[in-house]
């Protein structure tokens, strides 16, 4: 029996993958897979026999990632399950960012028991709330990914003008593009050229204040910026002061925290982004499709700390390595299968970084212990 531990409520439609050889719950001690969402993990220990993880989302910032690697633990997530939630609440977004829809709502509640009075009040308040419209403006994304490549194309159809930057672009995610969206390789370009400007990037070292003082005074007066990406994307006393100074006009944000929430234009959502029916049941069978392809294929697709590989089973043994991604050692693994006597029908052999994967489909007996004891491999499993 393999036990799948769920950390948060997973929604049941993925749950329901697993089939009679599996047991799902929230209580287990040695689970051999575990599926999360946002619990923490940092300060979990990780039993022997834990093969994977996977995220219902795409962020991993709650996952001890390294540590899972050097243990030979696949942690997956589930990139592209959520964009369409994303997108739409960025749409809203840039309503909210040109629009005081928010304070104009609050403002509305106030006018309750004053009867018939109200749609005078209504007529004689209003140009307090108004707003611009986002019809010919110019909307700069900075990651033109899942959620930034959706949101560059609604925005082309609303009759906004488009340009945006993504060092690591794929082939799939340009084509997808309007052909209206201009990309370009110069980030400096989105701070100048743009009304509003979107956040779609993974939060890292990197990436850390990427909205900071010295680019916002890159930015024309009164920019607009949207973060459904992480909060921490934008340096918090940088953004405060732009929009203190007038060089901001508005800050929607998905990550709510103290040190924005109460600062006047800055509307703070709180992280409602993937929070959607349709958005929470494609994380979970997503996550549980990959659990299920690794465990039963060794088969690793979406993986944060390892690279992608899939090889179908023709001989006796697939044979499936973790290891660091180093010179020789893939020859040191082949020649245990030698040394044994088996033959290698085919195999694959992939790296990402630091770490690698090998897939041996293999006719006879390997000598699995020969390739555990080599120095840099960090799992071995036998299919």
């Amino acid at each position: 029996m393999i036990n799948v531990l769920t950390l948060n409520k997973i929604a049941a439609c993925g749950t329901s993958k697993f089939g009679a050889d599996y047991a799902v719950s929230d209580n287990c001690d040695a689970p051999e897979a575990v599926m999360v969402r946002s619990a923490k993990m940092h300060d979990m220990e990780f039993k022997d026999n834990l093969l994977a993880i996977a995220r219902a989302g795409a962020g991993t910032n709650n996952i001890p990632v390294d540590k899972c690697a050097e243990q030979g633990i696949v942690v997956f997530n589930t990139p592209g399950a959520n964009a369409n939630a994303v997108k739409e609440l960025a749409v809203c977004g840039l309503l909210l960012a040109s629009r005081k829809i928010p304070e104009a709502i609050t403002w509305a509640q106030t006018l309750k028991g004053q009867g018939d009075e109200v749609g005078k009040l209504v007529e004689k308040g209003k140009s307090n709330f108004a707003g611009n419209e986002i019809m010919g403006k110019t909307l700069g994304l900075i990651g033109l990914g899942a959620i930034g490549g959706k949101l560059a194309n609604i925005a082309i159809s609303l009759g906004m003008n488009v340009i945006g930057y993504d060092p690591f672009l794929s082939v799939g995610a340009a084509l997808n593009l309007k052909p209206q969206v201009k990309v370009t390789n110069n980030v400096n370009d989105i701070y100048a050229e743009s009304d509003y400007i979107s956040l779609h990037l993974p939060y890292n070292a990197d990436t850390k204040d990427t909205i900071n003082a010295d680019t916002l005074a890159l930015c024309k007066d009164g920019v607009r910026i949207l973060n459904f990406a992480r909060g921490e994307l934008v340096n918090a006393d940088a953004i405060k002061a732009a929009l203190a100074s007038g060089k901001a006009a508005r800050y929607v944000v998905d990550f709510p925290s103290d040190a924005v929430l109460g600062v006047e234009n800055v509307v703070a959502i709180p992280h409602l982004g993937a929070s959607t029916e349709e958005s929470e049941d494609n994380c979970a069978v997503m996550a549980a499709d990959e659990l299920i392809d690794y465990i039963e294929r060794g088969t690793i697709r979406n993986s944060v700390n390892f690279p992608n590989a899939e090889l179908v089973k023709t001989a006796d043994k697939l044979v499936c390595v973790l290891h660091k991604n180093v010179p020789a050692l893939i020859t040191q693994i082949t020649a245990a299968v030698a040394d044994k006597g088996a033959n290698i029908e085919n195999m694959v052999n992939k790296s990402k970084k630091d770490w690698a994967y090998t897939m041996l489909d293999v006719k006879g007996d390997a000598d699995i212990d020969a390739i555990k004891a080599i120095d840099g491999v960090v799992r071995v499993r036998v299919l």
